[in-house]
């Protein structure tokens, strides 16, 4: 590959944007431990929900003529054996209707835990600042589930363009939980799910976790583990271990996982010039010209000779080719480095690559 202006135009002058490039072309596989790359089935979080009233507040409340707000606080009111009308409550100013949430994190919360709550106007209130959320039951996902969590206490305003929506830390009360939600991993056979994150699934991946549980814990030719597709992998727990299966699992996340580059892969993001690329990306021979600059790819590279030299100043770079004839993106991105070539250009021209069939790999756009 040979990359310049020569007869094909001068390279722009334009202030190079920021770029990051991470590359792992061909080089040895390196080792993770089977948890940074999974998690089990079962430990998830979960969303409880709740509708709440925020009072306290100087003025910026719902106001007496919005009902959904009123009646509630006149419910509320007459269980302290103070009933009162709509009409009393007419100039109520003080008192907003709230939506409350809390997630429960993976692995499960037990009773008395406090959680963070979020709370967020759906009246007229135009400001939450400075009120207290009333104690608020709290349900899972499902209308009509039963009681989970208990939520009160002050509101805090974290962005300030945005006082319709606040958040109570659980170290200032939060919600409390009033029954335990533990993560259930382990289903009746006595069997788990690693599942693995997004950007390491792969049937490469996942039948190699399950090779390295059963070479490492299987007895007597046994099989623990099955690779279910390329996403899941189901281990069985030993018999001898199912009453205590903590060591069991605590042993299998730390097992060593030799990973391999399973696929080529470009990442770009327009939006802060950056480009990721993993995998042994290729781009076949091509001609890339693009807003004055050219750079050709040349397959096998050409011998220097007096008659026709390979320029190598710094606006020329001379690139070799692997032995499939194809050129390496690394390289063309380094090139273009050099040529002070701005990030988004690059990312047009390697957009382009793809599109004609000369980028040997999956192009991924965030």
């Amino acid at each position: 590959m040979v990359i310049g202006p020569g007869s094909y135009g001068a390279c722009m002058r334009i202030a190079l944007a920021t770029i990051v490039v991470a590359c792992l072309t061909a080089a040895p596989a390196w080792a993770v431990k089977v948890a940074d790359i999974t998690r089990i089935g079962g430990e998830r979080t979960n969303i409880l929900t709740g509708l709440g009233l925020v009072y306290g507040l100087k003025g910026t409340g719902d106001g007496g003529s919005f009902t959904p707000a009123i009646n509630p606080l006149r419910s509320m009111l007459a269980k302290f054996a103070d009933p009162v009308t709509v009409t009393e409550l007419s100039n109520a100013s003080n008192v907003a209707v709230v939506m409350v949430t809390a997630t429960v994190p993976g692995p499960g919360v037990r009773d008395g835990d406090h959680l963070d709550v979020h709370v967020t106007s759906v009246g007229a209130a135009p400001s939450l600042k400075g009120g207290r959320l009333f104690v608020t039951p709290m349900q899972g996902p499902i209308p009509g589930g039963p009681l989970l969590a208990l939520a009160e206490g002050p509101v805090t305003i974290e962005d300030p363009s945005t006082p319709t929506v606040g958040v109570i830390k659980a170290a200032a009360g939060g919600a409390v939980m009033e029954a335990d939600l533990p993560a259930r991993v382990i289903d009746s056979g006595g069997r788990f799910t690693l599942i693995l994150d997004d950007p390491s699934a792969s049937w490469t991946t996942a039948s190699r976790i399950a090779k390295i549980v059963n070479d490492s814990e299987a007895l007597n030719g046994e099989t623990l583990a099955t690779a279910l597709d390329a996403k899941n992998v189901i281990v069985t727990i030993p018999v001898n271990e199912r009453d205590h299966p903590d060591s069991f699992i605590g042993r299998i996340q730390q097992l060593p996982v030799q990973l391999l580059s399973t696929e080529a892969r470009v990442t770009i993001n327009e939006k802060t010039g950056t480009i990721i690329m993993t995998g042994d990306v290729e781009i076949s021979p091509v001609v890339i010209s693009h807003n004055g600059l050219s750079i050709s790819t040349i397959a096998p590279p050409p011998v220097p000779t007096p008659r026709t030299p390979v320029v190598t100043d710094h606006e020329a770079i001379a690139i070799g080719t692997t032995g499939q004839n194809n050129g390496n993106l690394q390289d063309l991105v380094n090139a273009m480095e050099q040529l002070k070539v701005p990030a988004q250009d690059r990312i047009d021209i390697i957009k382009e690559l793809y599109k004609t069939g000369k980028l040997h790999a999956k192009l991924i756009e965030e």
